[in-house]
């Protein structure tokens, strides 16, 4: 690597923090302005925003003929975005999860992720299934739409200040500076982003790694960075519901119009290897279960929930080292995370779930 691509790499990173700052003020500042709930622009606007570079990414490696690339980076990316962005925002501020999400939106993300599985058992995703993942995507849009559009007239009709000349114009300004700083959030994001994955797939392929892996790791996290950098900012400034609703609106947003998207304009159909459906989406499709039972749990993510997360992203990462190195060890400890650690986990989560049920109908008994 050269001299430029290091200094870009570092760039990359200052201009993910700027941009997740510029989009969480803005965003919020936007929700409270149009009297949408901030978890609903979380999982539109902000979502759809920090998606973007996985989308860019989808549709030029499409065209480039790079299948593993695309089926990587969704799968890595939702991986990542569950395991590695909620588990270490987390850990650095415990996370309050609506019962919105709990009960709409990541069944939805659960229901997209087997459908994502289901459509690709035949090893491949051609535009049939690309045409299903958009239909699916539009309908998920218009029902967020019309949501928005309640909300805001909700709003509209509450008592309030007078429209006044000045207090329109002053509206209007706020406005207009909230939109600008979404958008240039955004644009520096995408920007951070693109630095940061140049660099690393330029390391990455130096040391013969496996284009699959690339996508799983270096791409995935690369262009989840922006998802990164915005949960963490918006937890850290109490607009938690941003936070969460932005890594499950994204997941969403991946599976259903990036890579619907990639496979309904690719030149021909997104091949789908045997390990990425023996492994890698059963590991996506279990990080998002794993999300219901501990956002049921008091309806926030506690630190030590979000290490349990982060600690196995550590597990998936070693993983995939061990098979990109052609490690011996990499089938045994593949088959110890699929039969034993994961079934494990979620045992212990349900048990725990049903704890919990069970001390709150106990309190409504003794109330």
């Amino acid at each position: 690597m050269t001299t430029v691509t290091v200094i870009l790499f570092v760039l990359g990173f200052v201009a993910l923090i700027v941009g997740g700052e510029f989009l969480v003020r803005g965003a919020s500042k936007l929700a409270e302005a149009f009297g949408v709930p901030p978890l609903i622009v979380g999982l539109t606007v902000v979502a759809f925003g920090t998606s973007a570079p996985e989308i860019a990414v989808l549709i030029k490696s499409a065209f480039s003929g790079q299948s593993g690339l695309v089926v990587g980076n969704v799968v890595g990316s939702n991986i990542a975005n569950v395991l590695l962005i909620l588990g270490f925002s987390a850990l650095i501020a415990p996370l309050v999860v609506s019962r919105r999400l709990i009960f709409l939106e990541v069944p939805l993300m659960i229901g997209v992720s087997v459908l994502m599985m289901v459509l690709s058992l035949d090893g491949q995703l051609n535009r049939f299934d690309g045409a299903i993942l958009m239909v699916v995507f539009l309908l998920h849009l218009a029902f967020m739409i019309r949501e928005q559009r309640g909300a805001a007239l909700a709003v509209e009709n509450l008592p309030g200040e007078s429209d006044s000349i000045d207090s329109v114009r002053r509206r209007r300004s706020q406005w207009i500076k909230n939109v600008l700083l979404v958008v240039a959030g955004l644009v520096v994001l995408v920007i951070g982003s693109e630095w940061l994955v140049n660099g690393a797939v330029a390391m990455a392929r130096t040391l013969g790694v496996s284009e699959l892996v690339i996508g799983l790791t270096v791409v995935a996290v690369g262009t989840s960075l922006p998802e990164m950098a915005t949960s963490i900012i918006a937890g850290l400034r109490g607009q938690r519901d941003i936070a969460v609703g932005n890594v499950v609106g994204s997941n969403i947003f991946n599976i259903l119009f990036g890579l619907g998207l990639t496979a309904l304009i690719a030149p021909k159909s997104i091949e789908v290897s045997d390990g990425v459906l023996s492994f890698d989406l059963p590991i996506m499709i279990a990080a998002a279960v794993a999300c219901l039972p501990i956002f049921f749990t008091g309806h926030r993510i506690a630190r030590w929930e979000g290490g349990m997360f982060f600690g196995y992203y550590i597990a998936y990462a070693f993983y995939l080292i061990l098979t990109a190195t052609r490690n011996q060890a990499a089938a045994q400890f593949r088959t110890v995370m699929l039969w034993f650690v994961i079934p494990l986990t979620v045992t212990t989560l349900l048990i725990f779930l049903a704890r919990t049920f069970r001390d709150d109908r106990r309190r409504v008994d003794a109330a």
